[in-house]
């Protein structure tokens, strides 16, 4: 199926990628944003061997999750959190990738059931300081950390970043060298702290070629995009 083939062509592309900028292979995990998306595309997608999955609109995803009842898929929470739905949220995904006001942190704290794993969070960095997108600033990480760490249900994974737009190489790369960097100190100190959750279709090869660890592709799996409302 078009879905299966368009994943080897993609890991294949990351696989190389990891190769050209000496990355360890397999270091690089392909995150299928399946927002939108239908049951048995993402069972499509599952069965080729895919196991993460990105959803970036609540409602939506816990009624997929709900109706797929698949223990082996990680589920990750990539769209804009809305106070509202912090306990959805905190129920029924593994990841959040877009935590950036410590009142969400609190929010999904405290609706993060006591039997579960704590929820794997990514602070959400404005790199390219765009008024239009949210996140902190990045000389702001160590502070925002510090406050996170009062809650014990939540676990700091790394960062995240959607830095401004740009087809040039050189440019990509400057954006998520940044973030790499201060991965990199972060992780000196805190070696839980390992993810860096960047890189889409437009710019993959500069996010890995700067550590990404976690790369977003959605249209590039699963095709044009049939958007619905929420």
């Amino acid at each position: 199926m078009k879905i299966t083939a368009n994943l080897d062509q993609i890991h294949n592309e990351i696989s190389s990628a990891e190769k050209q900028f000496q990355r360890k292979q397999g270091s690089v995990c392909l995150l299928a944003v399946s927002k939108t998306r239908t049951v048995d595309e993402i069972m499509t997608a599952f069965n080729s061997g895919q196991r993460h999955f990105g959803e970036n609109y609540c409602q939506e995803a816990v009624e997929k999750i709900d109706a797929l009842k698949q223990p082996d898929i990680v589920w990750h929470f990539i769209g804009p959190v809305q106070s509202n739905k912090t306990s959805l949220i905190a129920r029924y995904f593994d990841w959040v990738h877009t935590v950036d006001r410590i009142k969400i942190a609190r929010r999904l704290e405290e609706s993060r059931p006591e039997n579960a794993a704590p929820l794997n969070i990514c602070i959400q960095i404005n790199i390219s300081g765009e008024e239009s997108k949210s996140g902190i600033a990045i000389d702001e990480t160590e502070s925002f950390i510090n406050e996170l760490e009062q809650f014990k249900r939540l676990k700091v994974r790394g960062l995240m970043a959607l830095p401004a737009p740009t087809d040039n190489f050189d440019k990509q790369r400057a954006a998520f060298s940044q973030l790499n960097n201060k991965l990199r100190r972060l992780n000196k100190a805190n070696p839980d702290l390992d993810t860096l959750s960047i890189g889409t279709s437009q710019d993959m090869h500069a996010a890995i070629a700067e550590g990404a660890t976690i790369v977003r592709i959605g249209t590039a799996i699963f095709g044009p995009r049939n958007y619905v409302k929420q």
